[in-house]
């Protein structure tokens, strides 16, 4: 007879998660899951398979989690305009513990994506889903006569996609704040 988990398999994966995106892939250690998770090295084999296969499905979590809380803030009926600034704006202001963690995806790129396809490949879908959403809110804004005329929404989408990122690379350092926060401000003012 086969044996019950004696863990909740997706309480540990939000547990892996938060560990990777403090300490990062390399710095995480198979005894800090093991401390952090509360479960036996063993079990973290046999229910995840390798802390690679881990770190990706944390990664894929937090994509998950992401996209969810992207495409409701996004795709909300009205002005789209006001939407698009108010992620920016959230990207670039950060508490210091937020700052110094970046962005789980950012981190990846940053990271692995340089020698590891799988996770180069995971990198790319999040930005391209989050690339397409603000693409859509933008068209939505360009449709609603919030943006001025000539303006590409996919252009426009792919210079912030850019810039969200750099915001999380750069909002890791002591002054990060301010420059990130300066950044989005006139980044925004592009959309005027």
């Amino acid at each position: 007879m086969a044996r019950t988990k004696e863990f909740d398999p997706d309480a540990a994966l939000q547990a892996a998660l938060e560990l990777f995106w403090q300490r990062g892939y390399e710095a995480t250690s198979m005894a800090d899951l093991v401390e952090r998770l509360g479960i036996a090295r063993a079990s973290i084999y046999a229910t995840f398979g390798s802390k690679r296969e881990l770190y990706l499905r944390a990664l894929e979590r937090y994509c998950e989690q992401s996209d969810s809380a992207r495409l409701l803030d996004l795709s909300r009926p009205g002005p789209a305009l006001p939407a698009v600034r108010a992620l920016v704006r959230r990207y670039a202001v950060t508490d210091e513990e937020e700052g110094r963690r970046g962005c789980f995806v950012t981190n990846t790129a940053v990271e692995l994506a340089p020698h590891d396809p799988v996770a180069s490949r995971r990198v790319e879908a999040s930005l391209d889903r989050l690339e397409t959403l603000l693409t859509a809110a933008l068209a939505r804004a360009a449709a609603q006569g919030e943006l001025p005329a000539g303006r590409d929404p996919r252009t426009l989408a792919r210079m912030l996609v850019v810039l969200l990122q750099g915001i999380r690379v750069v909002g890791k350092t002591a002054d990060g704040a301010p420059r990130a926060r300066d950044a989005a401000e006139q980044a925004l003012a592009l959309l005027d």
